[in-house]
């Protein structure tokens, strides 16, 4: 079994994610810790985020409070309901965390079984918790955990080269050759895509783009695909690679085998509702690209534009880490293609798109019926989600459970942006 340990300053966000799950029905609260109950045992968001405000007035200097961490057994492993909920409360009980309020969330979306566990690290006093060899003791605790009820052991081995898999090109490093081969032998076994557009708005994260070629072989037209290198402003950096170099899976007859299969998989598959949800949300809660792309890489969502030298968007493409899945924008909704994003960005044309409804509340079981607190506003989530102040990113809001290419810098573009709008103003007064 592997934890992955995250920590940001953004509760109510991991909340909302894991939250998000239970109302599209991809998802359940399979336990809460120290919780507030309600009378009958259903949650919003805005009730579960009651339990941690007392820890966080209290808090005293910790920017970083909130933990989301996630245990995933192996796929291999069959872990029931109660199993997952002793293991959650074994394993916080061992890190130091047994006492503080937590819920625990199980996701079902996706094949692999695994829980998320979304708590504070700071005490009743606003003291921060210990974090010290917090990676040694994780891994200790879960070894124990996977012998105690009987799971397949994660070696070390496994732990390191699933760190080193996802890591975007560096071209001034060197063996560029070997760091491309790095990325494309394994996303097929990770991700989910379905044409060359889709693949290729996914290896843009790890600074990597395709091309196709043609030419006659013998009267006979071939297509081949060349792997190119890119710097950090998405430019081509070095000379290319044929496919043939990185064996079969990377070239074209594998990858359309590939885009087949992605095809026959994510067929109605909960997923897209998911991300469906998710996108509306950041579309109606935000005015442009910038806080737009931000919001939603704070859910584990990247969002990759294509413009044209003229600056209309002509394409956009969803990369969902949370189901390892990536959908063209108008694959995911006719109401999301490229044409609404070109329209509100670059001629403020707002989109009439209707606000997602949150249907059921979450239930947690095993809670006794007490007073019922005080029901959220149906606009409450989308208030929150546009005052929100950024957070640090994708990796950590998330807790660390996405690759490790983390797309564009937003706080710097935020930065540049104000700057611009602060030296136009001052030129119009001049």
């Amino acid at each position: 079994m592997i934890a992955k340990i995250g920590r940001s300053g953004n509760l109510y966000g991991a909340l909302a994610y894991n939250h998000l799950k239970v109302e599209n029905e991809n998802g359940q609260i399979l336990f809460a810790n120290k919780m507030i109950e309600t009378a009958n045992g259903h949650y919003s968001v805005a009730q579960l985020a009651q339990s941690f405000a007392p820890y966080l007035i209290a808090n005293r200097n910790t920017e970083k409070h909130t933990l989301h961490i996630s245990l995933n057994p192996d796929p291999k492993d069959e872990v029931s309901n109660d199993k997952f909920r002793e293991m959650a409360e074994e394993y916080m009980r061992e890190m130091g965390y047994g006492e503080q309020p937590f819920v625990v969330f199980k996701h079902t979306d996706i094949d692999r079984s695994h829980i998320h566990i979304v708590s504070v690290c700071v005490d009743e006093e606003g003291k921060k918790i210990s974090d010290k060899f917090e990676k040694m003791r994780s891994m200790n605790v879960c070894r124990e955990l996977e012998r105690k009820h009987g799971l397949i052991p994660a070696t070390d081995k496994e732990h390191r080269k699933n760190d080193k898999i996802f890591s975007p090109v560096n071209y001034k490093a060197g063996d560029v050759k070997s760091q491309i081969a790095s990325v494309i032998r394994h996303l097929p076994n990770y991700y989910q895509y379905q044409t060359l557009g889709e693949y290729n708005a996914l290896l843009s994260l790890f600074n990597i783009t395709t091309e196709k070629v043609e030419g006659e072989l013998q009267g006979q037209l071939r297509q081949g695909l060349l792997y190119i290198p890119l710097n950090e402003k998405g430019e081509r950096a070095g000379h290319p690679f044929k496919a043939s170099l990185f064996g079969k899976s990377a070239g074209l007859p594998a990858l359309e085998l590939h885009f087949e299969k992605s095809k026959t998989a994510l067929k109605n598959h909960p997923s897209q509702k998911t991300l469906q949800s998710a996108v509306a949300i950041a579309l109606q809660s935000t005015t442009d690209e910038l806080s737009f792309k931000k919001q939603l890489t704070e859910q584990g969502i990247n969002v990759v534009v294509r413009r044209n030298d003229a600056g209309r968007i002509y394409g956009i493409t969803f990369i969902d880490h949370n189901s390892k899945s990536v959908w063209n924008g108008s694959r995911l909704s006719k109401e999301l293609s490229a044409n609404t994003f070109n329209d509100y960005w670059n001629n403020n044309i707002k989109p009439e798109i209707k606000e997602p409804v949150l249907q059921s509340q979450a239930k947690v079981p095993q809670l006794n019926d007490t007073e019922d607190l005080p029901m959220e506003k149906p606009h409450y989530l989308f208030d929150f989600l546009n005052t929100e102040k950024h957070e640090d990113g994708l990796i950590e809001a998330l807790g660390g459970l996405l690759p490790e290419a983390q797309g564009e810098d937003y706080e710097e573009q935020d930065f540049a942006s104000k700057m611009k709008k602060k030296r136009k103003v001052q030129r119009g007064q001049k």
